[in-house]
């Protein structure tokens, strides 16, 4: 909840922001081999959520179950630490329950569809604000304001999956307005075109099954890799040794 809403309050900022931040060039150089992979070769990112409650993003210190981390403000510590209570709770009730019933059972009824979650959850966010067919900026210093950030999302249409999502395909608007529920996104949407003009970009239309977002992540985790680390305006670079690296280490 609080990490979410440092993301809202700064999004499209390259430090600032939260969740799927952009690496600067410094920060990618400075990764290993490993690292590389897990952050841009499919299906590996997808898997990501549950490290990066753990350790944050490349660059960034912390962890969501530290009260004490960077992330929180000192009044919200309790909160992180009720938080991080129910967690190792759980845990541990998981624990307890594969000696019950067996670890097979507690995969299949808890492991499998966590995983599962994960893996829609981290590809849904990480396009909302990645992988449109033309490169978004991102934004530092004096160039950056709440308004230039929430136009940096990014619309999508989940299809059958639109309904269970509470329409949170419809991002643009979420962003610029949080308050608004989520019963009201899509006729708020329609009545913000007209205002955003050329700075509305319309989702693609998708079937009973949102496959066409494949192409987009994997279009994007080839090519947005890294940004400069000056300019208060910056788009994503591309490496092109990146993947002949990585296919090197594999053969």
């Amino acid at each position: 909840r609080i990490s979410h809403r440092t993301h809202h309050q700064n999004h499209g900022h390259v430090e600032n922001d939260e969740s799927w931040v952009p690496l600067t060039e410094k920060v990618y150089s400075s990764l290993d081999e490993s690292t590389r992979k897990f952050r841009f070769r499919v299906p590996y990112p997808i898997f990501a959520y549950p490290f990066y409650l753990w350790t944050r993003s490349p660059g960034k210190k912390g962890s969501h179950f530290n009260p004490y981390s960077d992330l929180f403000a000192p009044n919200e510590r309790r909160d992180v630490i009720a938080s991080t209570t129910c967690w190792t709770m759980m845990v541990s009730l998981l624990v307890y329950l594969s000696f019950v019933v067996g670890p097979v059972e507690i995969l299949k009824l808890y492991g499998v569809p966590y995983w599962i979650f994960v893996m829609w959850l981290d590809m849904v966010t990480y396009l909302h604000h990645h992988g449109y067919d033309e490169k978004l900026p991102w934004y530092r210093g004096k160039e950056w304001s709440y308004l230039r950030g929430g136009l940096t999302t990014v619309d999508r249409d989940y299809g059958m999956f639109n309904n269970i999502h509470h329409d949170i395909g419809t991002h643009v608007i979420h962003h610029l307005f949080p308050q608004i529920p989520h019963y009201h996104l899509r006729e708020a949407t329609k009545a913000a075109k007209s205002v955003l003009g050329k700075y509305y970009r319309e989702p693609k239309k998708s079937g009973p099954f949102p496959v066409h977002l494949i192409d987009n992540l994997l279009s994007s985790m080839s090519n947005d890799h890294y940004v400069s680390d000056t300019g208060d305006i910056v788009f994503y670079q591309t490496d092109p040794k990146l993947f002949k690296s990585l296919k090197g280490k594999s053969n």
